[in-house]
């Protein structure tokens, strides 16, 4: 068989380390020795001995869903082999977390993850019952963490002098050090002319990263999520 699809730059090659790397940028490859997690459904194929299995929530994620309509369904894929991860072709990056670090990340863009790491449900301080995002994971310990975005992500230096105000359905994480608050950027006068459709952001201050994607979530596509 010839032709383009079947050259080189499509053709899985062999591993060259074992858990997680990006295969594409559509794409993670996990190598399995023990055990892994992934968002259910996300498996596109594996090979070798590999067992799926669907992992709860707990109180935390199921008070998650009930209030937001979201959550962070996961699976345990356990035994020896490859399997390959992606969600509706979003890009794919790798986060480093390392000992003594936490990463807070939009449930929504979690793709995979290693046993390794804990992970828990937290709310957004200062996003208020009415705001966008109001539960995150936070992951912490030691190990590597896959993730999806709409389109390349912005990764915005933010530091006390500088705060950082995002949209709060185009956040997809930051790093820890950073307080959280709701900012009102219009006048309630403002708001019953139409205003600017930008009225509450979230703000970010203290000293890290936060990473934002170039894309906003509409309902009809939160609601699919």
């Amino acid at each position: 068989m010839k032709g383009d699809l079947f050259s080189s730059a499509h053709m899985v090659q062999p591993a060259s380390a074992p858990g997680m790397t990006v295969e594409n940028s559509k794409c993670i490859r996990y190598v399995v020795n023990g055990e892994m997690l992934a968002r259910q459904g996300a498996m596109v194929a594996h090979r070798g001995s590999l067992q799926f299995e669907r992992k709860g929530q707990g109180v935390g994620g199921m008070l998650k869903r009930a209030v937001t309509g979201e959550g962070l369904p996961l699976m345990a894929v356990r035994g020896q082999g490859e399997a390959w991860f992606a969600h509706e072709a979003q890009n794919c990056f790798v986060v480093d977390v390392e000992a003594g670090d936490e990463f807070t990340v939009n449930g929504r863009n979690v793709l995979c993850f290693d046993a390794s790491l804990s992970y828990r449900i937290s709310t957004v301080k200062g996003a208020g019952i009415t705001g966008g995002g109001l539960f995150n994971s936070v992951f912490s310990g030691h190990g590597r963490l896959g993730l999806v975005c709409d389109g390349s992500p912005l990764v915005m230096p933010v530091s006390a002098q500088y705060p950082v105000y995002v949209d709060t359905d185009a956040v997809v994480g930051w790093t820890a050090g950073l307080q959280t608050s709701l900012h009102r950027s219009q006048s309630i006068g403002s708001m019953l002319r139409g205003g600017s459709g930008e009225a509450v952001q979230l703000m970010l201050s203290g000293e890290g990263h936060v990473v934002v994607r170039p894309s906003e979530v509409t309902p009809q596509k939160a609601q699919q999520h």
